[in-house]
């Protein structure tokens, strides 16, 4: 394992575990291009549930990671973890790693368990992290300010928790939303802690694809806002997008004619879904959208970009979007 020094600059790219992974590779529905997927589900029943506890998560940019299971985490221990934690970060502040040259903050730590998270009963309670500070040049009495936040999860992991040993914890999707030296220091932290890896989760064009026809399919307000692709142009001496602004309602009528399994998607109902739009696009501006690159998708559901950055937007189907990017993390650590 890389020394704390070089490990809170930055999140490796790969790692190797000292232990190795636990588990071999799961055959099913979990994938790089599954020829079926199911629709986000309707959201489960909140009758316990504080909308509150989750709305904070929604219209903020995250930062998608993929996660090795967690070695000996338990739930019951997060107080525990966050003073370990704190004294963690107050280490490297004092080499000057933790926060940018010239800041003092007092930086306080909480773990806390987000249940509503879950797809499944089997699905571990997500865990949120955050940080939150108060200059020493502040009133004792001032209000903290919430400076970083990130959170594991798991909806409807089942595949791969069922196949780890007992000592692993399976929370194999972790956001961040903050600056990238907290991001650093944070996850550093857990790998150490926890012998886990973190590594940086894109979503390739043909995953963006399947949220723009998956997101199409969702019912939502009739106000919602246009389904917008965009597109990289390459092989040109300067960066050049392509952004294709597609009605709502033209696109879920458009969904409608290919859709033919409810609550299922297929790989050609995709292919069909983007070809028509492709058409569409190439007979107004005679541009073939096909030898470009898809780089994000924004719906009234969410928005994807290619570089693993995904902004939630409704909050009824956050698990839905969940259970896609906990499947693409699997994949990515299998």
């Amino acid at each position: 394992m890389e020394s704390a020094d070089g490990a809170a600059r930055t999140l490796p790219s790969s790692r190797r575990l000292s232990r190795g992974l636990p588990f071999g590779r799961v055959h099913g529905r979990f994938g790089l291009s599954p020829s079926s997927r199911l629709l986000p589900p309707a959201p489960r029943s909140q009758e316990n549930a504080d909308p509150q506890r989750t709305a904070f998560l929604l219209r903020k940019q995250w930062t998608l990671y993929s996660v090795t299971p967690l070695y000996r985490f338990s739930n019951t221990h997060l107080r525990g973890y966050a003073r370990l934690l704190s004294a963690f970060i107050a280490a490297e502040k004092q080499k000057g790693l933790a926060v940018e040259v010239g800041v003092e903050l007092d930086i306080k730590v909480a773990v806390s368990s987000l249940p509503d998270l879950k797809g499944s009963d089997q699905d571990q309670a997500a865990i949120l992290v955050q940080l939150s500070s108060r200059s020493p040049a502040s009133p004792k009495n001032s209000e903290e300010k919430l400076i970083w936040s990130g959170w594991f999860c798991s909806v409807s992991g089942d595949d791969l928790s069922q196949n780890v040993p007992e000592d692993f914890t399976c929370l194999p999707l972790f956001l961040a939303n903050g600056a990238e030296c907290y991001t650093s220091i944070v996850g550093s932290w857990f790998q150490k802690t926890f012998d886990c890896c973190f590594r940086r989760l894109a979503i390739s064009p043909l995953n963006l694809s399947w949220m723009a026809a998956m997101w199409t399919g969702c019912k939502v307000d009739k106000t919602a806002s246009a389904m917008e692709l965009v597109f990289s142009v390459p092989h040109l001496p300067q960066p050049l997008d392509i952004s294709y602004a597609i009605h709502p309602e033209d696109a879920k009528a458009l969904w409608d004619t290919v859709q033919k399994t409810p609550g299922e998607i297929t790989q050609e109902e995709v292919d069909v879904f983007m070809d028509c739009l492709y058409s569409h696009f190439h007979r107004h501006f005679k541009i073939r959208l096909s030898a470009t690159k898809l780089v994000k998708v924004s719906t009234a559901i969410a928005s994807a970009h290619c570089d693993g950055i995904i902004k939630f937007l409704q909050s009824q189907y956050l698990t839905g979007v969940l259970m896609l990017l906990t499947e693409l993390a699997i994949s990515q650590i299998q």
